[in-house]
């Protein structure tokens, strides 16, 4: 297993010293996700630019990229997003999210808007046609571990847990943000919900997930999905059995249940589900050029964050993103999340609940 040497600098400044014999840390982040995370919790503020665009869910979006990038010290950042125009998945099964309301424009703007702005602080983003965040998170993934890198998952989507391995880690974002969100690896995957990443899709397709329009096979939740692939084995092992007399099925739930999985119906709504909820590990990123990778230049880094009314997050990416060894330290998060001071913050992290010992965000 590799590790990462953290170093800290005299000012206690905290990030990655480039090694050319050590393998590269990658960060790539859901765009998608997180902005849509920050529109709905920060509407409030309706904040706008100079010329009166909204970008409440920008600033959103960019304050956690920062923090989380404090916080993992990676040497190149990625972001991905969907294809705003184009999605095979709804293209080959036109139902797939059709439930979902229309964008507001005030989203559909921003998202156009924070590719813009990232693209001018100099990370890489890719938004590859037909496709989805997800596609690109699971090919930078599969191509980190192909070129013997490792790669840190910023998400708050659960989808990305069968992306975790030796080699990738998920930090699924939660209510209390980034630095209260647990990093999340095969082990603490197992520990919170009691499968492992491999498992990850079979229990997907079974309990299925009505945010993208997806019923599960009738009758199954996460308890029972997690009982049948931890005491039968995976989705095509659960339905052989079935099939073939249910014995496996019967000691694990009941007989009843060993009846109901053998209907065929329950077969092709966990196989269409896994279809549908497959993630693209083989996108052509091209070449990875010096686009994204730290330090970004400080200049254009306190410029775009500055004009977005961001000064505590400016000079936290300053120091983070920029290696600016004259930027102050200060916590991004007084900005985002509406605190006067960092003092305010600090106070409301401590009354956030405390993760379990075994969930506290480490990495590798």
């Amino acid at each position: 297993m590799v590790t990462y040497r953290r170093l800290t600098d005299r000012r206690g400044m905290m990030g990655h010293m480039p090694d050319p014999t050590t393998p590269e840390l990658l960060m790539v982040v859901d765009g998608n996700s997180l902005l849509h995370r920050s529109f709905h919790a920060l509407a409030a503020s309706n904040a706008r630019n100079r010329a009166g665009e909204p970008i409440w869910a920008i600033r959103g979006l960019l304050t956690q990229l920062v923090v989380a990038a404090e916080r993992i010290g990676p040497q190149r950042i990625i972001v991905g997003f969907d294809d705003p125009d184009r999605n095979w998945r709804r293209e080959r099964w036109p139902h797939y999210k059709a439930q979902r309301a229309e964008k507001l424009p005030s989203l559909d703007s921003q998202l156009l808007l924070a590719r813009a702005v990232l693209d001018e602080l100099g990370v890489q983003v890719v938004c590859p046609e037909a496709q989805e965040a997800d596609d690109v998170l699971a090919s930078v993934s599969a191509r980190a571990g192909t070129e013997g890198g490792q790669c840190v998952v910023v998400t708050s989507d659960r989808d990305a847990f069968c992306l975790i391995n030796s080699h990738t880690r998920v930090l699924r974002v939660i209510n209390g943000g980034v630095d209260a969100s647990p990093v999340l690896t095969p082990e603490r995957l197992q520990l919170m919900i009691g499968i492992g990443p491999q498992q990850y899709p079979d229990f997907a397709a079974l309990r299925g997930d009505p945010s993208d329009n997806l019923p599960g096979v009738r009758g199954i939740g996460p308890k029972r999905a997690v009982t049948l692939l931890t005491e039968v084995g995976d989705g095509e092992q659960i339905f052989a059995d079935a099939e073939s007399g249910g014995e496996l099925i019967t000691a694990a739930l009941s007989r009843t249940w060993a009846q109901r999985l053998a209907d065929p119906t329950a077969r092709q709504v966990w196989q269409h589900n896994r279809q549908v909820m497959q993630m693209r590990h083989d996108l052509d990123l091209g070449p990875l050029t010096d686009r994204g990778r730290l330090p970004l230049s400080a200049a254009a880094v306190r410029q775009v964050l500055l004009d977005l009314g961001l000064p505590a997050t400016a000079r936290t990416a300053a120091r983070v993103l920029a290696e600016d060894p004259n930027a102050e330290t200060e916590s991004a998060t007084t900005d985002s999340l509406g605190w006067q001071s960092r003092a305010q913050w600090q106070g409301a992290r401590r009354s956030l609940p405390a993760l379990p010992v075994n969930l506290q965000p480490t990495l590798f």
